[in-house]
């Protein structure tokens, strides 16, 4: 279905692509080709940066809830313009940072910011715009948005040779400011012009499959699910480009490192033309197989070039269908009254978990080499593959029932 299908809000859709290809580039992908550069710079090791980096995450998770709520009070469309500002605040302070106190104040504020321009903010804005509509801009939007490791690997990695990491962060904060906040003012603006000429649209509620009896139990599942998963993929994802070259891949690296973007939209498009026949449930199980599946690949292939691209694809086509399941499946379970604080509390969750992964993972590496460390984290993501096979089953069930 085209994006210009009048049911489908095109221009929020599309502003969200250009904010979240920013957002995601420049708050997360461009942290782990920084980090060598970093730590050298302030005199850390590089499992201390990635330990910052940790805590940071953490405490992203202890806002995400708080956070979530205000979505739903003040609106989706003025989180994400406060947070692009405050991106562009915290990305300058990190620029500056002349300790290595500063500089970790500067990472967690940065990360915290992030909580407020990625996809929990951004499928909360589609929610609230449309709710009948949102499962499809959604899935439009993670689209879009899955070129941002594609376009900014390769950008930081490039301008890591002209230019310093604190002079790269000031690039990112000039980007957060002038592309990113106007579009999110202009989105928030609109929010409110329509509401003033009657239409809005908040009265089209989505109901949600679970029950209200069940809805505690299938929250719980499901945040876990998602949690693991979140960790699975932080864990790989933040080693990504530095881990293929220890390896032995060798310049090769970015460029495996850079089909992950592409798998993810083409996971993406396929689910849009063809995936209209599977539930979020059987979306949220293939997306943790595929992941699962990569990770094991890799382990058994190690410096193998083809075993590296499928494990780079594999692991991109699972996370481009996750980030689809992260707003879809809390929308289809739980309905669109309170989508806000319902994303928040399995985003603190999926955050409060996949703070430890970038440290953690860096450590296993160190200790038990990468291919050990790899099963040890397909393990783990199989646990999550399977907490989602249990909702999946749980929710067919109750279908079934109700017919």
């Amino acid at each position: 279905m085209p994006l210009r299908d009048s049911k489908i809000p095109a221009a929020i859709v599309s502003a969200l692509g250009m904010t979240q290809i920013i957002g995601y580039g420049t708050l997360y992908y461009s942290f782990s080709i920084l980090a060598p550069e970093m730590a050298e710079d302030l005199g850390l090791t590089l499992a201390q940066v990635f330990g910052i980096f940790s805590a940071s995450l953490f405490i992203v998770g202890l806002s995400a809830t708080y956070i979530g709520k205000q979505m739903d009070r003040m609106g989706a469309a003025t989180i994400l313009t406060i947070g692009s500002a405050l991106s562009a605040l915290t990305l300058a302070l990190c620029a500056w940072s002349p300790s290595v106190f500063v500089f970790a104040l500067a990472i967690i504020l940065i990360e915290i910011s992030s909580g407020m321009v990625q996809y929990q903010a951004a499928f909360a804005a589609l929610v609230q715009s449309d709710p009948r509509t949102a499962s499809r801009s959604i899935t439009y939007l993670t689209l879009i948005g899955g070129f941002a490791s594609t376009i900014f690997w390769p950008i930081t990695a490039a301008l890591v040779g002209y230019l310093t990491w604190r002079e790269i962060y000031l690039v990112f904060a000039a980007l957060n400011l002038f592309v990113c906040m106007p579009l999110h003012l202009w989105m928030a603006r609109k929010g409110k012009a329509e509401g003033v000429r009657g239409v809005n649209r908040a009265r089209e509620h989505v109901v949600g499959a679970v029950s209200p009896e069940r809805r505690r139990g299938a929250m719980i599942v499901v945040s876990a699910a998602f949690a693991i998963l979140g960790f699975t993929l932080a864990s790989v994802l933040a080693h990504m480009v530095p881990m293929l070259g220890t390896l032995g891949l060798g310049t090769t690296a970015v460029v495996i490192g850079s089909l992950f973007g592409p798998a993810q939209v083409m996971s993406r498009l396929v689910n849009m033309i063809f995936g209209t026949s599977l539930s979020p449930p059987m979306l949220a199980v293939i997306s943790a197989a595929l992941m699962v599946l990569g990770i094991v690949v890799l382990a058994v292939t190690g410096n193998s070039l083809p075993g590296a691209a499928a494990f780079a694809i594999c692991l991109g086509l699972g996370s481009g269908i996750n980030s689809i399941a992260q707003g879809s499946l809390p929308l289809y379970l739980f309905g669109s009254d309170g989508y806000g604080a319902i994303t928040g509390k399995m985003a603190a969750a999926r955050l409060a978990l996949g703070a430890a992964a970038p440290f953690a993972f860096a450590a296993a590496m160190q200790s038990f080499g990468i291919g050990l460390s790899l099963f040890a984290i397909a393990a783990l993501g199989t646990a999550g593959m399977v907490a989602f096979i249990s909702v999946a089953i749980a929710t067919r069930r109750d279908l079934v029932a109700a017919e």
